[in-house]
């Protein structure tokens, strides 16, 4: 337990960076290796955290002696093969979110860290925001009553990253901004609403201005690439849209939407509106900021009574990676096998297949295998 945990990171963008200065600051872990093929980058940073293995190719990162935890911040096509030959190796491992291409992929992440006993985690640093923190608290304190009615967005007026490149390309991304931003809704809401089952999903997708070159660009505090027109792009073959109806067990709703391109107002924002049977709250963030704008909305006599909370600041992959190191040094690891974000891939895939069948889908393994995942 007095041994600092050796840890490795794969992926020298700007999560990776964020999973770098997260380990750095952490008084129990010390950063060994290193692992992305930008010779430059890869460099700099070791040289910054004084990082001993760096190396281009990650299968040589899983080589480096002695390594207890890695952290997978590559694309989503990588995400499954690195996982996997990393548990296979006895190596915790952190995995930037979504978990996976798909369900199927997902659940063979789940099998190995079972078979080798190693914490699967996966990095949803939104839930770790100072308002959504704040919102839970009041929620398990009581302060909604039951909440039973969410409406949860993420949206960008031009944001679509970096137009061209795996990003907007389904074999290696999964999808447009369902799978990549819509996925921290998706987290964010169900852990609000104290993780209720999904039981059914209808959904819809457009790709009706990406298509035709709107939408690439940096709004609004976006920190993604600009470029060409998505109609100018190689490929673009995801969404730049997408609404979902989710009914919940127990009787309760979610809606989500997730956009890259929409002409709506200027700037990014996302959000969640929550109804309880006794109070209602909202949070919106608009551009990025730090801390929302979190109220509580009351009835006080018959009248309308909106109470404005102050909130900190969140720690995003700090509290991530504490999370995950706490885990790892907790030794129950069978408890941390990656299944909540294997569900939410499920859930994921079904709202992708019910958009394409225009039809309500139930996200389970029978239907996953419809739209060519088998789980």
């Amino acid at each position: 337990m007095s041994t600092p945990l050796r840890v490795g990171v794969v992926g020298l963008g700007w999560a990776g960076q964020q999973h770098l200065a997260a380990y750095h600051s952490h008084p129990d872990t010390e950063l060994i290796a290193l692992a992305g093929l930008e010779d430059g980058p890869r460099a700099k940073l070791a040289a910054r955290y004084g990082i001993e293995h760096a190396v281009a190719d990650w299968k040589d990162l899983m080589e480096v002696d002695g390594l207890d935890a890695v952290s997978v911040c590559v694309p989503t096509f990588l995400h499954a093969p690195i996982a996997v030959a990393a548990l296979k190796r006895g190596i915790h491992v952190l995995c930037e979110k979504p978990i996976a291409l798909n369900a199927a992929e997902a659940q063979r992440m789940v099998r190995a860290a079972r078979r080798a006993d190693r914490v699967l985690d996966v990095a949803f640093n939104h839930r770790q925001r100072g308002d959504i923190q704040k919102l839970k608290a009041l929620i398990d304190e009581g302060r909604l009553g039951r909440p039973y009615y969410a409406k949860a967005w993420w949206l960008r007026r031009t944001g679509i990253p970096t137009v061209g490149s795996w990003f907007t390309r389904r074999e290696l991304a999964g999808g447009g901004p369902l799978v990549d931003i819509g996925v921290h809704v998706l987290d964010w809401s169900l852990f609000l609403l104290g993780d209720p089952k999904v039981v059914a999903v209808s959904a819809s997708t457009y790709d009706l201005l990406a298509t035709n070159g709107f939408g690439a660009g940096s709004s609004g505090g976006y920190k993604g690439k600009t470029g060409a027109g998505a109609g100018e792009a190689p490929t673009f073959d995801v969404e730049d849209l997408a609404s979902v109806f989710m009914r919940l067990e127990g009787g309760g709703t979610l809606l989500v939407e997730a956009s890259w391109a929409a002409h709506r107002r200027d700037g990014d924002q996302f959000g969640i509106t929550m109804y309880g049977t006794e109070a209602g709250a909202e949070i919106i963030v608009d551009n990025y900021a730090p801390k929302g704008d979190l109220q509580i909305f009351t009835d006080d006599g018959g009248q309308a009574v909106a109470t404005r909370v102050p909130v900190r600041r969140g720690r995003a992959h700090t509290a991530v990676v504490e999370h995950f190191v706490d885990k790892i040094r907790g030794g129950d690891w069978r408890r941390y096998d990656g299944g909540g974000a294997a569900a939410l891939a499920r859930v994921v895939d079904a709202c992708y297949l019910s958009a394409a069948e225009q039809r309500e889908v139930r996200p389970t393994p029978d239907e996953a295998r419809r739209r060519g995942t088998p789980d």
